[in-house]
C-alpha cells in the first residue's frame, strides 16, 4: 500500500508537521508506521482520517469534539457522507453570496442603480429573519441582527465555534444513546439555553422561547440538519427537543 511522509502529507493538506505529529500524540492521528529512523509515514486510510478531521475543524469543532465525531462506530464513507452534505448546504450559500456580490459590482461599474433587495442573498446572520420576527417580534430580530453587526469577525468566529461545539456535544449525547432526562442531556440543556440567553433579542418569556425553538429544531429540517446523527433522520434533532423540553419545564 502507498505510503506519504510527513512532509509530504503536511504539504498536500495544506498543514504542518508539528500540528500532525500533535495529532498523533492524542491519538487523533496516529500514522501508519514509524521508520527505524523515526520518520512517520501515513497511508491511504491516514488521509481519509486526516480528511475528515480538517472538515470538521473547519465546522469549528475542537479537537476533542472530532475526537468523539471519529471514534463513534459508522464507516468512514457514512461520516464522509454527512461532511459532503455540509459542504454542499455551504457551497449553495457561497454560490448566493458570490452572484450578489457579482450584482452588486456590475451595478457600481455600470452606474447602475443598486438592486437591495438582491444585496444580501446568501448572507447567514439573516437566514431565519422571517421565523424570529414571526415569532417573537420584529424587535427581536433587529436587536439580534444589530448585536451581531457589532462584532468583529474574530469574535464572530469564536461565537460560530462555540455553537459548532455545542452542536457536536448534542451530536455525541444523541449517538451515545443517552437519555433527555440524565445529568449529561440536562447539562448540554443547560449550555444550550446560556447560550440562547447570550444573544440579544431573547424574549422576556424564557420557558416559551426555548419551547418554541426546540419544537422548531425537529420541524423545520433546516434546524435539524444541525443535529443530524450518523444514522440520519431527525433523531438527533428529538433528542435535543426532548432534553430541552425537560430543562425548561424544570429550571424556567
Amino acid at each position: 500500500m502507498t505510503s506519504w511522509s510527513i512532509q509530504q502529507v503536511a504539504k498536500m493538506a495544506g498543514t504542518t508537521s508539528r500540528a500532525l505529529r500533535h495529532y498523533g500524540e492524542i491519538g487523533l492521528l496516529k500514522p501508519s508506521s514509524i521508520a527505524r529512523n523515526g520518520y512517520r509515514y501515513y497511508d491511504e486510510h491516514s488521509l481519509v482520517r486526516l480528511q475528515q478531521i480538517l472538515l470538521l475543524r473547519d465546522l469549528g469543532l475542537g479537537l476533542p469534539q472530532i475526537a468523539a465525531v471519529l471514534d463513534r462506530e459508522v464507516t468512514e464513507a457514512d461520516a464522509l457522507e454527512n461532511h459532503r452534505k455540509w459542504l454542499e448546504r455551504e457551497q449553495q450559500r457561497l454560490a448566493r453570496q458570490i452572484a450578489s456580490v457579482n450584482t452588486t459590482i456590475n451595478a457600481l461599474r455600470g452606474g447602475e442603480e443598486l438592486m437591495a433587495e438582491k444585496m444580501f442573498d446568501g448572507f447567514d446572520h439573516a437566514h431565519y429573519k422571517d421565523e424570529v420576527e414571526q415569532k417573537w417580534g420584529k424587535k427581536a430580530y433587529a436587536d439580534s441582527d444589530s448585536w451581531w453587526r457589532s462584532k468583529s469577525p474574530d469574535e464572530q468566529t469564536a461565537w460560530k465555534k462555540r455553537l459548532a461545539e455545542l452542536n457536536g456535544d448534542w451530536i455525541s449525547a444523541a449517538e451515545a444513546g443517552m437519555k433527555p432526562e440524565s445529568n449529561e442531556a440536562q447539562s448540554l440543556a443547560e449550555r444550550h439555553v446560556e447560550w440562547l440567553r447570550g444573544t440579544p433579542g431573547a424574549p422576556a418569556d424564557t420557558k416559551a422561547y426555548v419551547l418554541g425553538l426546540a419544537d422548531m429544531y425537529v420541524a423545520d429540517d433546516r434546524f435539524a440538519a444541525n443535529y443530524a446523527t450518523a444514522s440520519g433522520g431527525a433523531a438527533g434533532a428529538e433528542f435535543v427537543r426532548d432534553a430541552l423540553h425537560v430543562y425548561a419545564n424544570a429550571h424556567l
